[in-house]
């Protein structure tokens, strides 16, 4: 997910990727240090594979760091509680029936980096997604899926930040 251009996503995925990174920085980074000292403590590195686990580990982090940085400095943020209209673009959640099935799904587009199946975030870029974008409340969109093509008529629209990463109430 490296390269140019922006990348879409909610003021909640950015403020994951942050509190990612500054984990990393102020965490992480002074951990791995430590394992590093505590295993050229004991001696000779050619054959000392906890110091090798702890060097490939800092590497690990490292680009990690380098990773969220570049997706901070080109998140576009869209914030769909502040977005609205009846037709389907990214942040938008979903209600789907599906035709086949009969059962109603609901969806989020939301960013790459966002994506979630366990939530029902899906990518913007999956198919799913794609044949959802533009369509109204009573459209069919047709996807193509590895079990064959699916149709899902659009239920409802909507446009909500779900705050499930701040910090509890209390």
């Amino acid at each position: 997910m490296s390269g140019s251009g922006n990348i879409p996503m909610t003021p909640s995925g950015l403020r994951k990727l942050k509190a990612e990174l500054k984990h990393l920085q102020t965490v992480e980074r002074g951990k791995i240090s430590r394992e590093i000292e505590v295993a050229r403590a004991h001696g000779d590195l050619r054959e000392n594979a906890e110091y090798h686990a702890a060097k490939e580990k800092q590497s690990h982090i490292e680009g990690r760091i380098l990773d969220l940085n570049d997706w901070i400095a080109r998140a576009e943020v869209i914030d769909p509680a502040k977005l609205g209209g009846d037709k389907v673009v990214f942040g938008a959640t979903v209600d789907l029936l599906d035709m086949e099935s009969d059962k109603t799904v609901t969806y989020r587009l939301v960013g790459e980096l966002e994506a979630d199946l366990k939530k029902r975030w899906i990518a913007v870029t999956s198919p799913v997604a794609r044949a959802l974008i533009g369509k109204k409340v009573g459209d069919v969109a047709t996807v193509q899926s590895p079990g064959g093509t699916r149709e899902y008529e659009v239920q409802e629209v909507r446009f909500e930040d779900p705050q499930e990463d701040a910090p509890a109430e209390g």
